[in-house]
């Protein structure tokens, strides 16, 4: 028992499927982690280079030019205008500030969380540290009827989904951003698959985010959207992302990150904000995703499993309608590793989660197996 009384790290459990998947003549094709497989884009990496005489302490609430570069990405990728330097945030990673967020917002023993039935299990550990407790918050009906003690201080919404792919439309995020005012809940929207969206007419756009207009109203008080470059960019060896949205909460946030020295190094940030600046790279692997999505997609299909959802993000959301620890069996018998539904909650034990993080050629011999 660790001293926060946390469960036992997921992943660990997949070790002997692994094994087994390694075993194979042709080697594993791990499609278990959603972890980037291509170059970190030359232009990210010189202007990593070039910040890397920091001597001095970087700032935790971001260069001037990394928050304007944030600020300018919103209006440019997200539609969202009007965002000032006071409503945003560099992060040293995005699941460091998901796991983190409730005990930033000072949430505390008694206090309850809000999270997707479907779920990065993030938010229910961020829930752990600060004390609190979880609760599945699928539909705002499924809530039942508040009370004081139940009535979530925060709420996760997580669109474009992991695992799941689902996105979440502008009716339904303004159904939620009314509701959760009208409650006093603060929403956080974990959206950094946004610039992963497979839909048709879609491909190249982002998903709604909460901070958008129509969404929101024009106002940003009780929000949070939370992105990672991680994905777009093949930045996860970084730590780069952030968060943005109401200047209030995000001043509280930021108060309690300098006295605990929560601070991205100064040549990410530097590196960051070349990178929002620049589009051509994420097209570029984005189209790199469609590709193998497509691969993916059909092979998988013919196997027998049906895909449910996966509109958009880097994962196919697959079942074959058993026990998912069968399906991962099953596929680790020909190599392949994908991640057990049960990871993310009783509502996914009958899926599994197969990412398309992996080179061409390995997509190519998993298509081969299936």
């Amino acid at each position: 028992m660790t001293p926060l009384d946390l469960p036992d790290f997921p992943w660990d459990s997949l070790a002997p499927f692994k094994a087994r998947a390694v075993a194979h003549p042709d080697g594993i094709v791990d499609l278990s982690v959603g972890t980037p497989v291509d170059p970190t884009p030359e232009i990210v990496q010189r202007a990593l280079a070039d910040a890397a005489d920091a001597h001095g302490y970087p700032l935790t609430v971001g260069t001037p030019d990394v928050r304007a570069a944030i600020c300018e990405w919103f209006a440019r990728r997200r539609g969202v205008p009007g965002l000032g330097p006071d409503a945003v945030l560099p992060t040293v990673g995005s699941k460091e500030l998901v796991a983190w967020l409730p005990t930033l917002l000072g949430l505390r023993t008694g206090d309850v969380v809000g999270v997707p039935a479907v779920a990065y299990p993030t938010y229910d550990i961020g829930a752990r540290i600060a004390g609190a407790s979880s609760i599945v918050a699928q539909s705002l009906t499924g809530l039942g009827p508040l009370t004081r003690a139940t009535t979530p201080k925060l709420l996760w919404l997580n669109s474009p989904g992991n695992p799941n792919g689902q996105v979440l439309g502008t009716a339904h995020l303004r159904k939620v951003v009314e509701w959760a005012r009208e409650h006093g809940v603060v929403v956080a929207s974990d959206e950094c698959y946004a610039e992963l969206d497979w839909r048709e007419g879609q491909v190249g756009t982002a998903t709604p985010s909460i901070l958008h207009p129509d969404v929101c109203g024009g106002s940003h008080d009780g929000l949070l959207a939370v992105y990672s470059l991680s994905k777009q960019s093949n930045l996860a060896g970084y730590r780069a992302a952030f968060v943005a949205g109401d200047p209030a909460l995000v001043g509280a946030i930021l108060e309690v990150r300098k006295h605990a020295g929560m601070i991205m190094p100064t040549p990410v940030q530097h590196a960051m904000a070349v990178a929002l600046r620049d589009d051509t790279h994420v097209e570029r692997q984005r189209a790199a995703y469609a590709r193998r999505r497509e691969l993916l997609t059909a092979a998988v299909t013919r196997a027998g499993l049906r895909i449910d959802h996966s509109e958009a993000g880097l994962y196919l959301w697959a079942t074959r309608e058993e026990d998912c620890w069968t399906t991962v069996s099953a596929l680790a018998e020909r190599g392949i590793l994908v991640a057990p539904g049960s990871f993310y909650g009783v509502a996914g034990e009958r899926h599994v989660r197969i990412a398309l993080t992996a080179t061409d050629e390995r997509i190519a011999a998993a298509c081969a197996r299936l």
